[in-house]
């Protein structure tokens, strides 16, 4: 059986789950404290992050970006990467954006603070870090949105790594409560039909210890 060490509010590790699960591979989850910097786990991953795919062969697979590509190489059956090469650059453009920008604008500001940072025993939440966060989301979500309003899938005609990154990073959000919904009507309408797929539903089954995500975050009739 094929492992994937993750960690539950990592959007990252959510996104390769979303990725394997749409292309019906079946894999085990084992959770990964990266703080603790096992040397077993170091052995594995000299980077020492999540996700972390060991595939039955024993290849090491680092990083979801490493990951995803592989993936789309190994099993192509499910595309997830576009059909053309116009569809392949925009998802991977899309895909950049919710990986990098939107999760140092928004994810870290407000996971990172509100959650992580007291998990890893590194003080106090940053208010200024927040405030940046909450106001970064609003521009997201009306990107997001607007996407969703003039394409089928964020990055075109077909589902994507590039919905599955938007939606994982929205996901942990969602989880601690962070996410207005009523601010992108168009967003939410996409997230839902996201959030409705099959692949989605370990991640609605997902809890973590000492916080319990808001009642509407399972439902897929939010």
């Amino acid at each position: 059986m094929r492992i994937l060490h993750h960690f539950p509010l990592s959007p990252f590790s959510r996104k390769v789950r979303l990725v394997l699960s749409e292309k019906r591979l079946p894999f085990e989850l084992k959770i990964e404290k990266v703080w603790e910097r096992r040397p077993e786990f170091l052995d594995l991953n000299p980077a020492g992050t999540v996700p972390m795919l060991v595939e039955e062969n024993g290849l090491s697979i680092p990083d979801s970006t490493v990951i995803c590509e592989y993936l789309e190489e190994a099993y192509p059956d499910t595309p997830l990467l576009g059909r053309t090469l116009a569809e392949r650059v925009e998802v991977r453009r899309l895909t950049a954006w919710f990986d990098g920008k939107f999760h140092h604008e928004v994810t870290r500001n407000l996971v990172g603070e509100k959650y992580l940072k007291r998990l890893m025993g590194r003080g106090n939440p940053d208010a200024t870090a927040m405030r940046a966060g909450y106001t970064n989301i609003r521009y997201h979500l009306d990107y997001i949105g607007w996407l969703a309003e003039t394409r089928k899938w964020l990055a075109g005609p077909s589902l994507s790594q590039a919905d599955f990154a938007a939606a994982a990073q929205l996901s942990v959000l969602d989880y601690i409560g962070d996410v207005d919904w009523s601010l992108s009507p168009p967003t939410k309408e996409w997230y839902a039909k996201v959030k409705s797929r099959p692949c989605f539903r370990s991640l609605l089954n997902d809890r973590v210890t000492g916080m319990n995500p808001p009642e509407h975050y399972g439902d897929l009739d939010f």
